[in-house]
């Protein structure tokens, strides 16, 4: 798709990086999402993006333990690879893997086509994701700015390293 790497740094906009968001159910989590990306990209469907969320989720659960979840779709009509971060008021049930409560999320909602972007991207999450103390700072961020700033801060380097 394109030549420059796609990390999480040039994916998630500082609008869609939200802290303590109330929550009550995975449902609403995944519909918060999807109303999220509308909001910042009017050409994507909310209900579109909410339902390929879920069948995504329908295929097991992307709650990847240590209250983290990763939920990811590919959309028609999405030209370039988005994230969106959350943080939860409180956990909810996940369907997690480990069976903990979620309260850490990041979504990606990428291009029908954008196979290996998507793959990679993943990998990059669960790697910032299986560091405790990353995932705990980010769980103390009290407002979306600091959140945003914490999340893009933290990997500045890891497209770069060898």
């Amino acid at each position: 798709m394109t030549d420059t790497a796609l990390t999480i740094e040039t994916i998630l906009a500082p609008e869609l990086a939200l802290c303590r968001v109330p929550a009550t159910s995975k449902k609403r989590i995944l519909e918060f999402i999807a109303g999220e990306v509308h909001k910042h990209l009017p050409e994507l469907d909310a209900v579109q993006t909410f339902n390929n969320l879920v069948a995504r989720e329908r295929l097991g659960s992307t709650g990847i333990g240590q209250g983290i979840a990763i939920p990811h779709c590919r959309l028609e009509n999405c030209t370039k690879v988005i994230g969106v971060l959350l943080t939860l008021e409180e956990g909810v049930n996940f369907d997690a893997i480990d069976n903990q409560p979620v309260d850490l999320l990041f979504a990606l909602i990428v291009p029908k086509e954008a196979t290996s972007e998507h793959l990679e991207l993943l990998s990059q999450l669960a790697e910032k994701f299986n560091d405790r103390e990353f995932c705990n700072e980010l769980r103390q961020c009290t407002d979306n700015a600091s959140l945003y700033q914490r999340m893009t801060d933290s990997g500045g380097d890891t497209g770069n390293t060898v």
